[in-house]
């Protein structure tokens, strides 16, 4: 079974405020959500998904060629 957080520790492993979080969810972004109830959690996995793909990569280039 997934490991629910709760919206202060999603928001703090995302390095937001909770308010951000709630924002987002309520104009319908990411990171995905679990409603049960009244209540609002976050899979770990799905921060972790969403951490993961916000990860950028830059490109240096030198003389037209790509330095990685």
């Amino acid at each position: 079974m997934a490991k629910l957080l709760t919206e202060k520790e999603a928001a703090a492993r995302l390095g937001w405020k909770v308010s951000t979080l709630q924002q987002r969810r309520h104009r319908g972004l990411p990171p995905p959500y679990v409603k049960i109830g009244r209540s609002v959690r976050y899979r770990e996995e799905d921060i972790e998904a969403y951490i993961n793909a916000s990860i950028v990569h830059p490109v240096v280039e030198d003389g037209g060629h790509d330095v990685r």
